[in-house]
């Protein structure tokens, strides 16, 4: 499970999810990438699961990245618990993402390949997801 070794503060503010990725939003390091086309709070648990599902379609041939990295807590308050008394315990860790962020990526297999893989770790994240390949963002880039 992803969670940063050591921290300034161990509670932080919610925070607000607006706006669009201005970093992170093209595939950097491999030929295919996995999109979010919607705002959400991703835990470590699932960033996990998902790059376990693309790994395990792949039977661990290419090669996988994982774009995103759980630095925010989420506190949690144990249950029957009065009001008051201050801030929970943190619980798990989330990686805030925003629309257009690449979180996942593959090489070294074939597209039909990593679209499969890419679609079942999709499947275990809470936000819309698309397929971007790294040639559509330079074909893109030069028509501009």
């Amino acid at each position: 499970m992803l969670m940063p070794k050591r921290v300034k503060r161990r509670r932080q503010f919610r925070g607000r999810m607006k706006g669009e990725a201005h970093k992170g939003n093209k595939v950097a390091y491999g030929e295919y990438g996995l999109q979010a086309l919607e705002c959400g709070w991703i835990t470590s648990n699932q960033i996990e699961a998902a790059r376990v599902a693309m790994t395990r379609f792949v039977k661990r041939g290419g090669k996988v990245w994982v774009d995103i990295f759980p630095h925010k807590p989420v506190t949690k308050k144990p249950a029957e618990t009065r009001m008051g008394s201050g801030k929970g315990s943190p619980e798990y860790w989330v990686a805030v993402v925003k629309p257009g962020r690449v979180m996942f990526e593959m090489a070294g297999v074939p597209e039909e390949t990593a679209r499969e893989a890419l679609r079942l770790a999709s499947h275990k994240l809470p936000v819309k997801c698309k397929f971007v390949r790294k040639e559509d963002e330079v074909n893109a880039d030069e028509s501009k």
